[in-house]
Formats: structure tokens, sequence, C-alpha cells
């Protein structure tokens, strides 16, 4: 799958991806999700109206990648570098809260399920392989 998905730029998957996952009605953005902070190392909220969708489509891409992967895997990729005034920035990890809502979402939809065989985290089912390519077929042809 890794191969799949790196035949295509990340930023042209993701807006492709977060369109297609804008249709589908298990992925719904919560009302918390508007003024809540994607990690403490962010001083505000994004300020993109569609984010959900978008960390949405970045978290399958990473799956797909990386999977099996974990919550706070996740929050290290999705982390930064937190602003201390004069003192040295130093880094932290992402909130998890939005990313485990997010794959509980996708796993509702079918795209992403838990790893088995003694695994831990979550892995791409073979509809979620499926929506993935699709998508890179998508890309590639446009």
């Amino acid at each position: 799958m890794k191969e799949i998905i790196k035949q295509v730029k990340s930023d042209e998957f993701v807006k492709k991806c977060s369109e297609e996952l804008k249709k589908l009605k298990e992925i719904q953005m919560p009302e918390w999700a508007r003024y809540a902070k994607t990690g403490v190392h962010k001083k505000y909220p994004p300020h993109q109206e569609d984010w959900w969708y978008i960390r949405a489509a970045s978290l399958l891409r990473r799956i797909g990648i990386d999977g099996p992967v974990g919550i706070s895997r996740l929050r290290t990729f999705y982390g930064g570098r937190k602003e201390r005034g004069h003192k040295p920035e130093k880094f932290r990890k992402a909130g998890g809260n939005a990313i485990r809502k997010i794959l509980q979402q996708l796993e509702r939809a079918g795209l992403v399920e838990q790893a088995k065989q003694g695994k831990k985290g979550r892995v791409l089912t073979e509809k979620g392989r499926r929506f993935v390519a699709k998508i890179v077929e998508e890309v590639k042809n446009a």
C-alpha cells in the first residue's frame, strides 16, 4: 500500500481525499472541534473550516504508509515545537482527542480497523485500501 500512496504528492492526495470524506455520513466534525486547538504547541485553533476532513485524509494516508500505527505515534507525527517565550522551544505531542475521534469515525465508515494478530494500532481494511487506491488513480489521471 505504501508504494501506491507514494505515487502521488501528499498535498494533492489529501485535498482529493478530504473532498471524498466529506461525502461520507459517518465522518462529521463535532461542534467542539471549531474551538479546540490540535495540541498544546499551538496558539490557536485551526483556521480552515474543513480541517477535520483534511486531518482525516492525512490520517488515512499515514495509516496506509506506516500501518499498523497507534494514537501515540500519530500524536508524535502531528506534534510540533512549543514557543516558550525567551526559553528554548521544546517538542510537544499533538492532542490525542481529535485523532482518536477521527479514527473512530473512520472505523465506523469501514475504512480502518484495529490491527489483529497481537499487533497494536490501526490498519486499512480492504474497503479502505480500495478507497485509497481509487483516490490515487483519480489524482494521477487529473
